[in-house]
């Protein structure tokens, strides 16, 4: 009984010892993986923001930012893709005119050289259609008319007369010929701001978008940004076109004038010499004639 005993007081002195022991080396390192606070999950406003499928844009063709865009880009890609319309419908257009006029014209000057006389190119002439059988007409009425007055008043009258109405003519046929051109000018010069225009306007309401949605994800505000920049890049298809024809349309009818100058020049000269040769008498010298009259 009195060993038992001694046990008990020998065991009870052990574990004593053993709590005092721990509480002076400090906690164990299970206490201290347990006391350590766990990892700080990340919160939602950190997270990327990831939109469903459905709220991201699923054409991003050309005529699919169209139909997305605003009305007022729409209206401003509607009136540029006219102007181009009409930008190809004037190169056309001009461009069976001047060929056709141009062709008639060298045609008619080729004409003029081949007879030296008034009566030889009106029958040359006659029945053509074009700019300087007009001009030939005009020089003949106008001498018809002076007919009586020549051999009286003399023949600088008549001549002075015969240039007035042929530079007219000369006149109304270059603007005939560039009619049209000036379109091609204020499409060239206007179409780019009309279309930056459309961008200012769809890049505002793109950030007003982005205000709203309280989110600068790209795939948020980049369609608005991109059909903005489609109604830039319109004007541009309009404007660049329209330059070069008009540059082109206006050396072209340049060139037409100048053969209708050379055409004026050639019937002055066959006025004069048919008037010069009027004062001979019947017994003087002939009219000059060209081979094949």
């Amino acid at each position: 009984m009195a060993l038992l005993i001694t046990c008990l007081a020998l065991w009870s002195d052990g574990a004593m010892t053993t709590a005092l022991a721990q509480q002076q080396s400090g906690p164990t390192s299970t206490d201290i993986v347990q006391s350590l606070p766990s990892p700080a999950q990340p919160s939602v406003e950190d997270a990327t923001v990831e939109l469903p499928p459905s709220a991201l844009p699923h054409n991003l063709s050309p005529w699919g930012m169209f139909l997305a865009a605003d009305n007022v880009v729409k209206a401003v890609m509607i009136s540029l893709v006219f102007a181009s319309v009409v930008t190809w419908t004037i190169w056309l257009a001009k461009t069976l005119q001047l060929a056709t006029a141009r062709y008639r014209a060298s045609r008619g000057l080729r004409l003029l050289s081949e007879n030296p006389t008034m009566a030889g190119a009106l029958t040359a002439l006659a029945g053509r259609n074009g700019t300087v059988a007009d001009m030939l007409l005009a020089a003949q009425r106008e001498i018809e008319l002076s007919d009586p007055a020549i051999d009286h008043a003399g023949s600088e009258g008549l001549k002075a007369r015969v240039g007035s109405a042929l530079e007219r003519t000369e006149a109304r046929a270059g603007r005939r010929m560039a009619k049209g051109t000036g379109v091609l000018a204020t499409i060239g010069s206007t179409a780019p701001f009309v279309g930056l225009f459309g961008t200012v306007w769809g890049v505002m309401n793109s950030f007003i978008g982005i205000s709203q949605a309280q989110t600068t994800n790209l795939a948020v505000v980049a369609p608005g940004i991109a059909e903005a920049l489609l109604a830039t890049a319109i004007g541009l298809v309009a404007a660049i076109p329209a330059v070069v024809i008009y540059n082109v349309f206006a050396r072209s009818v340049t060139g037409y004038r100048h053969l209708l100058a050379d055409a004026s020049a050639g019937i002055e000269r066959i006025v004069s010499r048919d008037l010069d040769f009027r004062k001979l008498s019947g017994a003087g010298r002939a009219k000059p004639t060209f081979a094949g009259e």
